[in-house]
């Protein structure tokens, strides 16, 4: 088996009683794909481990982006200061009509690359033509889970389609690929078509990666409409009896809150705080959630609404945003901030007990992060450079399962040459706006 040793770095690790802490001059050791030590620096490795010097370097677990839309990348600064009715209606739905497999795959290899440079080793993308992006992350050796998305108007051939993609891909790429049936969210979708992927995620053995209670005005219209909010058409319609992640939920109504935790087990919150300061959706409820102890990781959506896919960002806006909403200073500490980024994402994925964690036994998902930066300077508390200074371009070394993918900034599985050679050649297309080329209505 591979033997790694890190050597003589920091490491972000939990302490005695659970919270996250760091671990100075620490050597984190591997064997195959998992960590198998962490200890301090100073035994000499042996002669058959490779040795990779982490001194100046901050470890940490390689980062869980929650939800995102990875190959919309495509569309970045096209639907910039409007409504989320008009980013829909007017933009995202239409320029989505344009995509053909192929753009896919490109879109994902491009979005792949901005993630891995900027530290997440592992993503839960909610897209289209999904064949495409799971055959760009077996290449680029990241870890995701998988949803093809899936709407009432395109009927239950559609859907059957969906559920084929994940038991297809189920277990790919040697297990970092795990798949999730994908509704888009109960305003596109009927409680036929709902009840209908339970049962297909069922019989795959798979879960549910849906967006609900987005924002409020979705929730109004739901219980007006439906007589049920949307995370009551959810347990109605049995997505909360299976493992189900929830994007946004800045719409939750308080007996919302008493349903998640009944289910908490299994169902997760994906929190996307910069998409919904951009689209004007609110914030989902992180402390409270927190405090019924539902599982709340951390997400970007895709870069039409969020412009990035650095999720280093999002956590800094996470942070900022509860504290500005409590009007607290000293709600969501950096450990709990950061608790969030890593455990928290792992847990609101269904993979708690392998990711986001520094610790034997756990996946060798690492990240290496420069700190000699000025803006790091001096290194009083790195738990709190992390939240509030750490950038992208700190990212010095990534490994998935104990492989490099990323070492001193460069890419070493994808040629970011070609990727953007191909993405560029597909900017004009991409970008046209078509009459009839919308591929659904917003209406909540």
């Amino acid at each position: 088996m591979t033997e790694l040793c890190i050597r003589g770095c920091h490491a972000l690790v939990p302490d005695a009683h659970g919270t996250l802490s760091i671990a100075r001059d620490q050597d984190i050791l591997i064997q195959g794909s998992r960590i198998v030590g962490i200890r301090p620096t100073g035994t000499p490795p042996g002669p058959q481990v490779t040795v990779i010097e982490g001194q100046r370097m901050l470890a940490i677990p390689g980062l869980i982006n929650t939800h995102a839309h990875v190959s919309s990348v495509l569309f970045r600064g096209l639907a910039e200061d409007v409504s989320l009715e008009r980013w829909f209606n007017d933009f995202t739905w239409c320029l989505e009509g344009n995509l053909t497999e192929e753009d896919v795959y490109w879109g994902a290899q491009l979005g792949l690359i901005e993630m891995i440079e900027g530290g997440v080793t592992t993503v839960a993308d909610h897209s289209f033509f999904m064949d495409e992006v799971a055959r760009a992350v077996e290449e680029a050796g990241t870890r995701a889970q998988l949803g093809w998305t899936s709407f009432s108007s395109r009927g239950p051939a559609a859907l059957a389609e969906t559920a084929a993609f994940a038991q297809r891909w189920k277990d790919g790429a040697g297990g970092r690929i795990s798949t999730r049936l994908a509704p888009y969210s109960p305003y596109t979708c009927d409680d036929g078509l709902l009840r209908a992927a339970v049962e297909h995620a069922t019989r795959v053995g798979v879960g549910i990666h849906i967006h609900a209670a987005e924002e409020m005005n979705q929730t109004l219209a739901s219980a007006n409409r439906r007589g049920r909010t949307p995370i009551q058409v959810l347990k109605d319609t049995g997505v909360l009896g299976v493992p189900t992640l929830i994007a946004h939920a800045g719409g939750l109504m308080p007996q919302d809150l008493d349903l998640l935790a009944r289910h908490r087990a299994h169902v997760g919150i994906a929190h996307a705080p910069k998409t919904s300061l951009k689209l004007g959706m609110g914030l989902a409820p992180v402390r409270a959630l927190r405090k019924a102890r539902v599982p709340v990781g951390l997400g970007t959506a895709g870069a039409a609404s969020n412009n990035t896919l650095d999720l280093l960002e999002s956590l800094r806006l996470l942070a900022l945003t509860q504290k500005h909403d409590a009007l607290d200073p000293e709600v969501l500490p950096v450990a709990e901030a950061l608790d969030i980024a890593t455990r928290g994402g792992a847990a609101a994925l269904g993979l708690g007990e392998s990711l986001g964690t520094l610790a034997p036994g756990y996946q060798a998902d690492i990240v290496l992060m420069d700190i000699q930066g000025t803006h790091w300077q001096p290194p009083h508390n790195l738990l709190a450079g992390l939240v509030y200074s750490a950038r992208a371009s700190d990212v010095h070394t990534v490994m998935v399962e104990g492989r490099v993918l990323l070492k001193d900034r460069e890419l070493l599985t994808i040629n970011k040459a070609r990727v953007f050679e191909e993405v560029s050649r597909r900017m004009e297309r991409l970008a046209r706006i078509e009459p009839g080329s919308r591929i659904q209505r917003y209406a909540p």
